[in-house]
Order: structure tokens, then C-alpha cells, then sequence
């Protein structure tokens, strides 16, 4: 799955920082609601992901029952978190 097209999925449009507070909320609202109905661990992953770079993601342990999934998502969070301060180092 595709960011972008997780955003347009979730809150009909990939500038969500443009968005009032209630279409966030709505928005927020339907992604956590398909994060708990996703059966397909792939989609589930993605669905965490996006939920993670909005800082809503629910804890590892709790998101996935698999240890692969729970270290996949320890691996993106490292990964995000890296590229986040390696931005911020490029700023100064």
C-alpha cells in the first residue's frame, strides 16, 4: 500500500495538516477502526505504519500477534525515526 494513498483512503486527501480537527478525528477514527477489522497481516502492517508516522499507533506487542510482524514494525520504527533525525541534521 502506498502512503499517499493511505491518506486519501483514510481522510480524502494527502495534506492532511490542511485539514479542520473534526476531519482529522474522522479520519483517525476510520483508520483505527480498519486496523482492528484488517485480517491480512501485509495490510495490517501498512495500516500500523501509517498509524505510527501519525503518532496513533497502538504498541507493538499489542498490534501484532506474530514476532515477525512485531520486529518488522521495531525495524520501520528505527528506520522512520533515523530518516526523521537525519532531516533534522540536514536543516542545520
Amino acid at each position: 500500500m502506498d502512503f499517499d494513498q493511505l491518506l486519501v483512503r483514510f481522510f480524502n486527501t494527502t495534506e492532511i495538516q490542511d485539514l479542520p480537527p473534526e476531519q482529522v478525528a474522522a479520519g483517525v477514527d476510520r483508520l483505527r477502526l480498519q486496523f482492528g477489522l484488517e485480517k491480512d497481516s501485509g495490510r495490517r502492517f501498512a495500516l500500523w505504519c501509517l498509524m505510527f508516522m501519525l503518532g496513533i499507533a497502538p504498541d507493538i506487542a499489542d498490534a501484532f500477534d506474530d514476532e515477525e510482524d512485531r520486529e518488522a514494525a521495531r525495524d520501520f520504527m528505527d528506520a522512520a525515526e533515523q530518516e526523521m533525525e537525519d532531516e533534522d541534521d540536514d536543516a542545520e
